[in-house]
């Protein structure tokens, strides 16, 4: 009886309390939590190094990293001697063999990694001795040879090679050199003449020079006793001989003095790379840095920002627009939006972000963005202080960057005192509309009759013309005369001829191609085989595994998706129809109904420009005659993208030239395809069809 009268008081309770609340409004935010951050321990060698401990012994773990806090390097017409330095450093030292120092390391389950600016480890706790000795045997007394520095050359150079084509890598670097001057550390560019400059000894020099105690700090996690630490790194430590890096001046980078629009022609370009940006002076120990980083959110921050909601959910552009800020003690930084977008809207896609970037600066934002904004911040810096490791990038933070001593413990009571007025303040302060830089890496022959068309608040917004290195130059001529007497028989003709002759691809009556590409690091397999009998086949496999596969056996065929079959439509197989042909060209030629419709650059050739059918077109080489390049229109999501297949590398199999190397792009997604093998009128079967 007395538990059901406890149960009956409880009940009214509830019901009064409930009654009291208006759920009408918002609840009032409660006040910031107070943070305790555990200080962590620290001592000095006498040659500068300071060291930061931070026990924690929930696990048996340790986590050391070395950083050295130097200003930004100017590295010249040697540009690449840092990348080349911290490949060559952990190659064992002078006292253990690469192979020696690699084995040791994976047998304790370890980690250890360096750069020419920092050194980091991780490991269990019992091999903790070890593995700090090593890591500064490795970072005190590396043994740069000749051999090592020669393969890095090789490599480095054979990626800049292949991001030639690459129309990221070339927005990148063109947004950099643009935004610091090429002859600032962030805007300097790397290139094979420069690597190649480097010698063994200037490794050797920027080592020495850079790679100093003076402004080196090394903190330590994880399951480990201050005392015992502090012995072993006082004597794995201490041989690093004292030294302070050379100090020199690079030209500081400066706004634009107008809003303009900085075009660079990439022929290749399926999309457009477009940024807005501009020259902030943001350090982290200004007053209004949480302001600009909140501002920044809004803006451009996530999938709940205006640029995102703008550009992907409300427009269809893109599949994601962003922002970014940055800040640095020791130069002028950069903000930048930005999007990569469908040639067809690449001029209002740069009239979009402007207004965004316009409205933030001119109107207050909403006390909904406001809350969002702060609760992601937050809820990131509560979650963030879950890692051991947080406390010693926190303290090391505010060592380096003269940060209050109650900056972080401070941190959400800052961010929710936060106003609207106060990110309009800093959004004026550090966003520009009226001197932005606006770089668009792109098709000319596509957007670029639209981009000078661009109009933003009454006035038209010019048009400037760089080259993929950022030097200035001419505006693209897309208007090249077809030479007198060219036709689209004498092409397609002239193709035939150079691939092997009429004859010899009309005794083809079958033949199969294996080609390999890298996905996020794993194995992309492609298997195709054709016949003169409307036959294909084309396999395409992860890690080994079946992912797609398309089947046509003359009037009938088959699709294979992740598990699922499905027959083709009757449009399905006329298309692959078209595609099942060894040599479509003779088709092209027998049919008679192909079109020329231009000139135009592939690479750095020029190209005849073929109508196949209006969703495709082929490219050929005005000199080889070879073909380039393939465009489809394909349907994807509700929007329509270009399909780009690039042929290259071209070698006679057979007596017949078939590419060796294809690149395709369909958005964002670009896959080089590798050929492996190749077999003309073999490797075919029947069954390869059912």
């Amino acid at each position: 009886m007395k538990k059901y009268i406890v149960f009956s008081v409880l009940s009214l309770f509830m019901m009064v309390s409930h009654a009291q609340i208006d759920r009408s409004k918002q609840p009032k935010p409660g006040p910031a939590p107070e943070i305790n951050l555990q200080e962590p321990q620290r001592f000095e060698l006498n040659n500068g190094l300071k060291v930061m401990v931070v026990e924690n012994h929930k696990l048996p773990r340790v986590s050391m990293t070395l950083t050295i806090d130097n200003p930004p390097i100017l590295q010249g017409d040697k540009a690449g001697v840092s990348d080349l330095t911290s490949t060559l450093l952990g190659k064992g030292s002078k006292s253990i063999s690469k192979d020696d120092f690699n084995e040791e390391v994976d047998f304790l389950g370890a980690n250890i990694s360096f750069t020419d600016q920092s050194a980091s480890a991780s490991c269990l706790s019992k091999y903790f001795p070890r593995i700090l000795e090593l890591m500064a045997d490795a970072a005190l007394n590396p043994n740069f040879t000749q051999e090592e520095l020669d393969k890095e050359k090789d490599r480095i150079i054979t990626g800049i090679k292949s991001q030639e084509k690459d129309v990221s890598a070339i927005a990148d670097r063109v947004q950099l050199a643009l935004a610091y001057g090429k002859n600032h550390p962030f805007g300097e560019i790397t290139t094979e003449e420069t690597v190649n400059n480097v010698t063994l000894v200037d490794v050797q020099k920027h080592y020495r020079d850079y790679f100093v105690p003076a402004n080196a700090y090394l903190v330590i996690i994880g399951d480990v006793d201050f005392e015992t630490t502090k012995e072993l790194v006082t004597t794995s430590f201490t041989p690093w001989s004292k030294a302070v890096p050379p100090s020199f001046n690079y030209s500081k980078p400066t706004d634009a003095q107008y809003t303009q629009i900085n075009f660079v022609d990439v022929p290749n370009a399926v999309q457009s790379e477009v940024v807005v940006q501009n020259i902030t002076n943001l350090k982290m120990k200004d007053e209004d840095y949480l302001d600009a980083l909140l501002a920044n959110r809004i803006l451009g921050g996530g999938s709940q920002a205006r640029l995102f909601k703008n550009l992907r959910e409300d427009k269809g552009y893109t599949y994601g627009s962003y922002s970014g800020i940055r800040a640095n003690k020791y130069s002028p930084m950069r903000f930048s939006a930005s999007a990569q977008v469908r040639n067809m809207v690449t001029d209002s896609s740069v009239v979009e972000i402007l207004k965004e970037i316009d409205n933030i600066i001119s109107q207050p934002v909403t006390e909904e963005e406001l809350t969002n904004a702060k609760a992601k911040y937050a809820g990131n810096f509560v979650m963030a202080l879950e890692n051991p490791s947080t406390i010693a990038n926190y303290a090391l933070s505010i060592e380096t960057e003269g940060l209050s001593k109650d900056f972080y413990k401070t941190y959400l009571e800052r961010i929710e005192a936060v106003t609207a007025e106060d990110v309009q303040k800093a959004a004026k302060k550090y966003f520009s509309t009226s001197n932005a830089r606006v770089v668009v890496t792109g098709k000319g022959s596509e957007v670029l009759e639209n981009l000078e068309k661009v109009d933003f608040n009454g006035k038209k917004v010019p048009v400037l013309f760089y080259d993929k290195y950022a030097g200035k130059t001419d505006k693209p001529d897309y208007d090249a005369a077809i030479p007198e007497g060219v036709t689209a028989e004498a092409i397609l003709k002239k193709y035939i001829a150079a691939i092997g002759g009429q004859d010899k691809l009309e005794g083809v009556e079958s033949y199969a191609m294996t080609a390999e590409a890298e996905m996020q690091g794993m194995k992309l397999e492609l298997e195709l085989k054709k016949t003169s009998k409307d036959q294909f086949m084309q396999d395409i496999k992860v890690m080994g595994n079946s992912m797609q596969k398309q089947v046509l056996d003359g009037d009938n065929g088959y699709m294979v998706s992740q598990g699922q079959r499905k027959d083709l439509s009757e449009e399905e197989i006329e298309r692959i129809k078209e595609e099942s042909a060894a040599f479509p060209e003779l088709n092209y030629l027998a049919a008679g109904n192909i079109s020329l419709e231009g000139v135009e650059t592939v690479g750095d050739k020029k190209a005849y420009k073929l109508k196949i059918t209006d969703k495709k077109s082929a490219l050929y080489d005005m000199e080889t005659g070879l073909k380039l390049q393939e465009v489809s229109v394909e349907e994807m999501q509700g929007q329509q993208m270009n399909n780009t297949v690039t042929l290259d590398d071209y070698q006679e199999v057979s007596g017949i030239k078939f590419p060796f190397k294809l690149t395709q792009t369909m958005g964002p997604q670009s896959f080089e395809f590798v050929v492996k093998e190749i077999k003309v009128n073999e490797g075919v079967s029947a069954s390869d069809f059912e």
